[in-house]
């Protein structure tokens, strides 16, 4: 089973799952996770390939939700889930999967769509480091920064860095070779009719008018929000307001 972080006691109202982004891993959910869990238990997981979860050879959205699928077996046999970003999209296919494991569903900053673009040149960047030379965060950070990296990122990439043990806590080999079905989404057949939100960065171009058909003919009852001055990291750029908004939705 994937590696989770147990935020609160169990309470009348479902879990909530939190299904973190790539190169992420559960602890960068703490504080929001920690906000929520005053109404309801919270679990944010560790992805496979990342962090303390299972190193495998596929990484692929099916095997991504059947892992989702088993924590929330474990946690009682339903839950309500936030995904964002590849963790949004692997939520998505838990639902499509998996969907009488589900009650409400968030989505952050995401579409069931083919993204153009590549996460691959981070990839390169995190193999360039030096490790060895490496003896806290800011040399690594340093070192990203010069190969371009922005400021929020270097820090963001860096809490996955064992500096004791000179690796990354990502299997960057996999992620690699799996990018074209991390960038993609799968052919899936069937709706999930049950309440959907898609929060997004009113900034950020993840999720454009012209994805509301591809979202609406896997999702009929999806509702859409943004979050005002927020990009694609909206949960970290407005902590407050991305909580208000799941917290809302929730207990709608």
């Amino acid at each position: 089973m994937l590696n989770t972080i147990i935020h609160g006691e169990p309470t009348s109202n479902p879990p909530l799952l939190i299904a973190h982004g790539l190169y992420g891993s559960g602890r960068n959910w703490g504080v929001i996770a920690r906000r929520l869990s005053d109404e309801r238990q919270v679990v944010a997981v560790d992805m496979r390939n990342h962090s303390d979860s299972e190193w495998t050879t596929q990484h692929d959205y099916p095997s991504m939700a059947d892992d989702l699928a088993e924590v929330i077996d474990h946690f009682g046999g339903q839950a309500d889930v936030l995904g964002h970003s590849m963790g949004g999209k692997a939520a998505m296919t838990l639902a499509l999967l998996h969907g009488e494991k589900l009650r409400k569903l968030v989505v952050a900053d995401i579409a069931p769509v083919t993204y153009t673009h590549s996460q691959i040149q981070f990839i390169e960047a995190m193999r360039a480091v030096d490790l060895s030379s490496v003896t806290r965060r800011s040399d690594a950070e340093q070192q990203l920064a010069e190969q371009g990296v922005e400021k929020a990122l270097q820090s963001f990439f860096t809490q996955s860095l064992d500096i004791k043990g000179q690796r990354w806590l990502l299997n960057l080999d996999t992620l690699s070779a799996e990018m074209p079905k991390i960038m993609g989404f799968p052919e899936l057949t069937g709706t999930w009719d049950k309440p959907t939100l898609f929060l997004s960065g009113a900034e950020s171009d993840y999720v454009l008018p012209e994805y509301r058909p591809a979202i609406r003919a896997l999702f009929p009852t999806a509702r859409f929000a943004k979050i005002p001055g927020a990009g694609h990291w909206l949960h970290a750029e407005k902590p407050r307001e991305f909580e208000a908004s799941v917290r809302a939705f929730l207990n709608a």
